[in-house]
C-alpha cells in the first residue's frame, strides 16, 4: 500500500454538512473565499506524494472508497488550493475537472479531525 495522500479536517462551516445529502462535500484550504468558508470543511494544502488517479482508495477514518475518475484539476487543486468537491455517485468520467468521483456508497460522518487519505494498493 502507497500512500498518495494524507490530511485532517481542521474546521467545519455551518453549512459544510448539507451537500452530504446529495452525495457530496467540499474540501478547501486556509485561504478559502469567506463566502464559501461556510459550505466548506478546512483542511491544510499539503502536497501529494504520486498522482491521483482512478482504482486508488480514498479512506475516510479507514473506511474505503474506490475512486472512479479524476477531475483534470483535482491533483493542481487539491496541492495548491486544497480545494476540490468529492461527489460519491460513481460516475467514470469526470464531468467537472475540480471534482473526486468516488463509489456509490453512504459517506460516514465527517467532523473536525476525521482523517482522510488517498491511497494505491
Amino acid at each position: 500500500m502507497k500512500k498518495i495522500y494524507e490530511n485532517k479536517i481542521k474546521n467545519v462551516g455551518s453549512f459544510a454538512n448539507t451537500f452530504l445529502e446529495e452525495k457530496m462535500f467540499i474540501l478547501f484550504g486556509n485561504e478559502a473565499p469567506q463566502d464559501l468558508k461556510d459550505f466548506c470543511y478546512n483542511i491544510d494544502v499539503v502536497n501529494t506524494d504520486g498522482e491521483i488517479k482512478e482504482g486508488q482508495k480514498l479512506l475516510i477514518d479507514n473506511e474505503a472508497f474506490e475512486i472512479t475518475a479524476v477531475g483534470n484539476l483535482v491533483q493542481r487543486n487539491l496541492t495548491t488550493l486544497g480545494h476540490i468537491t468529492l461527489r460519491f455517485d460513481g460516475m467514470k468520467e469526470a464531468e467537472l475537472p475540480g471534482t473526486l468521483y468516488l463509489e456509490s456508497k453512504d459517506i460516514p460522518p465527517i467532523d473536525l479531525n476525521t482523517e482522510l487519505k488517498i491511497i494505491s494498493e
